[in-house]
C-alpha cells in the first residue's frame, strides 16, 4: 500500500470524480424534471436518498479532485449505500435481475473500483 504509484492514485481519483459528476448530473436532472420523487415505483425514502446524491456525489468528486481523504471516504459510503439501494430496487421492488439491468451492472463495476482501490489510494491523500 505504501508503494502505490502517484500516477495510479491520480488516475483513480480523476476517474472516480468524473463518474461521480456523471451520477450527480443524472440526479440533478431527475430532481429538476420530477422533484424529490422522480421514480413513481420507488418508496419515498428511496427517492429522497437518490435525490440527495445530487449533493453527495458532487461533494465526493470535489474532495477527490482536491486530493482529500474525505473524498475517498464519502465515495465509499456513497457506493456501498447506492449499490445496496439499487440492488434492493431491482430485486425487491422491480423483481428483476442483474442481467436485465445494465445500469446496475455499471454501478456494480464502479462500486468495485471505488471500494477496491480506496485502501491503496487513501493514504496518499491529505486530510
Amino acid at each position: 500500500m505504501h508503494h502505490t504509484p502517484c500516477r495510479a492514485v491520480i488516475s483513480v481519483c480523476v476517474i472516480a470524480a468524473v463518474l461521480l459528476f456523471v451520477g450527480a448530473s443524472a440526479h440533478v436532472t431527475d430532481f429538476l424534471s420530477h422533484g424529490l420523487h422522480p421514480y413513481d415505483w420507488a418508496p419515498g425514502w428511496l427517492n429522497i436518498y437518490w435525490s440527495s446524491l445530487a449533493l453527495f456525489d458532487t461533494l465526493a468528486a470535489v474532495f477527490l479532485i482536491r486530493g482529500k481523504r474525505r473524498g475517498t471516504d464519502l465515495a465509499c459510503a456513497i457506493m456501498a449505500t447506492d449499490l445496496a439501494a439499487n440492488w434492493y430496487a431491482v430485486y425487491g421492488i422491480q423483481h428483476s435481475n442483474l442481467a436485465a439491468q445494465p445500469g446496475l451492472q455499471r454501478l456494480t463495476v464502479f462500486a468495485a473500483l471505488v471500494l477496491g482501490t480506496a485502501p491503496f489510494i487513501r493514504r496518499h491523500l491529505t486530510n
